[in-house]
């Protein structure tokens, strides 16, 4: 199993939805990133602080090429069909083979929110974690003072599992979370079937 997600993780491939694709990153997407990263607003629910040079935004990236030689868990870039813009990133921060288990993340520009880019790339980023990853059970969690992410979980068909207190230290100050999941055997919605 392990040797498996290393070969799909080293070649990481492309998922297409209705108004995005979903691919590797790579250094061309330095000024998009930078764009939405160097965002207090899109950082203040996320792990990482905003960035404040493209010289950071550079280093993010190469580490992401990092991860794909590797074969580790690693990000899409989320990629606008339309303009192709780099709005965001979506992928899996771990992995654990031995229980066929993962957890997602995901940040997005603030001019993309509350349009459905989120909701409709963790949509395939679920399937693709069932289906080509062959998981059993993925999570995401979000701070409790983010619920337009519970929302994005929510309409991707994952269950809220409950709330973890002081789960993450983030930004100076401890932070509850909420813990979403899916099963491999859950009915999933077809995000992409839907005007969204």
């Amino acid at each position: 199993m392990q040797a498996y997600c290393q070969s799909v993780f080293s070649d990481l491939p492309v998922l297409e939805t209705r108004r995005l694709r979903l691919r590797p990153l790579c250094m061309r997407d330095e000024r998009d990133m930078y764009r939405y990263a160097s965002d207090p607003e899109v950082a203040r629910h996320v792990l990482w602080d905003a960035h404040e040079s493209p010289r950071q935004t550079r280093a993010a990236l190469r580490s992401a090429l990092r991860q794909y030689r590797n074969g580790s868990p690693s990000s899409f870039a989320v990629e606008r069909r339309s303009d192709r813009r780099m709005i965001g990133t979506i992928g899996f921060m771990w992995i654990n083979c031995e229980h066929r288990s993962g957890e997602v993340g995901y940040s997005l520009a603030r001019d993309c929110w509350n349009q459905g880019y989120a909701t409709e790339a963790l949509s395939a980023v679920l399937r693709f974690g069932f289906e080509t990853l062959r998981l059993q059970r993925v999570e995401a969690m979000c701070e409790v003072d983010n619920p337009a992410s519970a929302r994005v979980m929510e309409k991707c068909g994952m269950t809220y599992e409950g709330t973890l207190r002081s789960r993450v230290f983030n930004k100076g100050r401890y932070s509850d979370v909420r813990l979403y999941a899916a099963l491999r055997d859950d009915p999933l919605p077809d995000i992409n079937k839907f005007s969204l």
